[in-house]
Formats: C-alpha cells, sequence, structure tokens
C-alpha cells in the first residue's frame, strides 16, 4: 500500500500528537519545529502556548508572515516495519492574532490537549489552509 488516500492519510494524522511544521524565511531557508494541533474543516491549527521559549516572536512567525507556503508531517514508526507510515499536508498558512478569530481554535487545541484546557494558549494561531494530502503505508492496517 505504497500511497494513502486523503481520507485516509487524515484519519492517520489525527492519531498522533505531535507533527513537525516546516516553513521557509524569504530565501528559502528551511525551519522545522514539532508542533501540537488539531484539524478541523480543511485546516490545520497550532498555537504558540506557554511552553518555555526564549521569544514569543517565534521564527516560524516571521516566515509564515514572509512566505505562507508550509508543510505539515506526521510519522509512525515501530520496529515492525509492516506498521510504518507518514502523513503530509502541503498549504497556505497565515497568522491569526485577533481574539476573537484565534477563540475557536484554540477550543478545539483544548479539546485535543488536555494540557491547554487549565492554560489555553495565548497565541498567535497558526491556520493553514490544506492544498494537498500526501501519505505513504507499508500496509493497510498500520494504525491502531
Amino acid at each position: 500500500m505504497p500511497r494513502l488516500p486523503p481520507d485516509d492519510a487524515r484519519l492517520r494524522l489525527m492519531t498522533v500528537p505531535v507533527a513537525r511544521l516546516a516553513t521557509a524565511d524569504e530565501h528559502g531557508r528551511p525551519h522545522l519545529v514539532p508542533v501540537s494541533f488539531t484539524v478541523h474543516r480543511g485546516t490545520v491549527y497550532t498555537a504558540v502556548d506557554h511552553k518555555p521559549k526564549s521569544t514569543r516572536d517565534l521564527k516560524r512567525l516571521a516566515n509564515i508572515r514572509a512566505n505562507p507556503r508550509v508543510a505539515l508531517l506526521a510519522d509512525h514508526y515501530e520496529d515492525d516495519w509492516d506498521r510504518l507510515w507518514w502523513v503530509r499536508v502541503d498549504g497556505r498558512a497565515r497568522v491569526v492574532e485577533d481574539p476573537a478569530a484565534m477563540a475557536g481554535p484554540v477550543r478545539l487545541l483544548a479539546s485535543r490537549y488536555a494540557q491547554y484546557r487549565d492554560r489555553p494558549p495565548e497565541g498567535p494561531v497558526i491556520a493553514v489552509t490544506i492544498e494537498r494530502w500526501t501519505g505513504w503505508a507499508a500496509t493497510a492496517d498500520g494504525i491502531d
């Protein structure tokens, strides 16, 4: 089963708690960070949260403002290689800073992550409009 149909890719993506967000600056220099996320109606949401950071002016935010093309990658690894898979979302990102516009995505993130229920992300929120799903699985049963 080399390629995953988009519906299967979405299902697998939602089984992992963390994915990697790839952005690039105006010169095409890549930047990759792990993110917590959720998917709702064709959009991936992630937010700047309370975890320690050296600054709130994050490189990923600057990159998105300069170059909105991003990718999100999730994968599953086991020693049983029949259960390997990966999913990539390609899309266009925007930085959402308006508190009213952030409220819905923050609620979605809090419903997915217990850590956000007591301390919701303060933002900003990154909203990625999904343009393409890509995925691969070693076999059809690589997901629990």
